[in-house]
């Protein structure tokens, strides 16, 4: 860590060094944005900036050209990330920059936000053992996990073209569902439309086809981290799951935030990784992370129906409730020569917690609908409804270290 990580470091910028702020000096995560379209001006071609207090710094006050994604950016690697980090840092702390970085800020409130990176591909994992266990007990409860869980780190691969970002409305999907009253399939909108509390890795600058990456060298290729909601159509994936796994059950929407929190901001939340059993598996030597490094980073889910305003917490669950770090993650994705490329997204998978205030899907917290949620408007969801916005928020806190924040990843369910 560095000068850009102390807690008692401050902007000139009055509401960065506001309690509860997400985005704090020591935070400064990167997005795309432009300002809101005015009635009789062009609309302006979207951008690169960095997020502080209620503000966008504009990534041209450093001379940087980003155009309409950050793949430039996260293909920079580790060495130019932290040069950067350093000169914005140095730009919104020190009063004699006030003047020059000033004039390149633009109110959260007047922008729009997009897709920080141009994803090319997607990945998504199931490293959350708490909900691999209790997703597991519904089919096998006397042998949750299946024998390769604890080898390797399993993942699907999803659909990088249906990633959205955050406030994008998600149409409801429509597939084949096989009721055990039914001898045969029928093609109808879903009516066990769930969510998946989860988070993505921004990949940086990746590697070249046939070329693995050691898991010592993993997180070099990491830019940072985004809140990630896979949206899971569950009777549909109830019929077409076997045998080769998620398909269009996943493939219709995956909701991410516009801020990439780097890797940079998140080295005071380093955490010793996930304690396994006594009796589990040693990793194979290509997965062996001897550093063993976890990231204590706090995800929520609430929900806002059309009759209730303010929204309400579902859930709050943790990172480090993941089996596999993100060194193991990445290692794992290119370990038989697959490349990776800036702009890629690795999904973590669910993460729920050991007990049902941390369950990171409805289909955990109401036992595959068994046991419907009751809300504080009077209503109760066993799975999602039309109108209803899901709304995913992150954080990370330790004492002796600034709290950052990660925005919010939000969808409305639409017909």
């Amino acid at each position: 860590m560095d000068r850009t990580h102390d807690p008692e470091l401050r902007s000139w910028l009055d509401t960065a060094n506001e309690p509860g702020c997400d985005f704090p000096i020591q935070n400064l995560p990167f997005g795309i944005f432009r300002r809101k379209r005015r009635l009789s001006a062009a609309p302006e071609a979207p951008r690169g900036g960095v997020a502080i207090g209620d503000q966008i710094l504009d990534l041209a006050a450093l001379g940087l050209k980003t155009g309409p994604t950050l793949n430039a950016v996260a293909a920079m690697g580790r060495t130019k990330w932290r040069q950067l980090r350093k000169a914005i840092s140095e730009g919104m702390s020190s009063k004699s920059n006030h003047k020059r970085f000033s004039r390149w800020l633009v109110p959260m409130k007047q922008a729009e936000l997009f897709l920080p990176v141009a994803v090319g591909d997607y990945s998504d994992f199931f490293a959350g053992i708490y909900h691999a266990q209790n997703t597991g007990r519904m089919f096998r409860p006397d042998n949750p996990l299946l024998p390769n869980y604890k080898w390797v780190p399993i993942g699907y691969h999803g659909r990088a073209s249906s990633i959205v970002v955050s406030g994008t409305p998600v149409k409801r999907p429509s597939g084949q569902v096989k009721s055990a009253d039914f001898a045969t399939p029928a093609f109808q909108p879903s009516k066990r439309l769930d969510y998946e509390c989860e988070l993505g890795f921004v990949i940086g600058p990746g590697n070249a086809l046939g070329k693995r990456i050691p898991v010592q060298k993993a997180m070099d290729h990491v830019f940072g981290v985004v809140l990630l909601n896979d949206w899971s159509a569950r009777d549909i994936q109830a019929w077409e799951y076997v045998p080769l796994g998620p398909f269009l059950a996943k493939s219709f929407a995956t909701t991410i935030s516009p801020w990439i929190v780097t890797m940079e901001a998140l080295e005071p939340f380093r955490c010793p990784p996930f304690a396994r059993d006594a009796g589990d598996p040693q990793p194979l030597d290509y997965l062996k992370d001897e550093k063993g490094t976890g990231f204590d980073i706090t995800v929520e889910m609430h929900l806002r129906t059309a009759r209730q305003r303010a929204p309400h917490r579902l859930s709050r669950g943790s990172f480090r409730d993941s089996y596999w770090t993100p060194a193991q993650i990445v290692a794992h994705q290119a370990s038989n020569g697959c490349n990776l490329r800036p702009g890629d997204i690795l999904g973590s998978g669910t993460l729920s917690g050991a007990t049902p205030d941390a369950y990171g899907s409805l289909l955990e917290l109401s036992a595959g609908g068994k046991n419907p949620l009751a809300l504080p408007s009077g209503e109760t969801r066993t799975f999602l409804e039309d109108g209803d916005e899901v709304i995913q928020r992150g954080y990370c806190e330790r004492e002796g270290a600034k709290k950052i924040g990660f925005g919010e990843a939000a969808g409305r369910i639409v017909k």
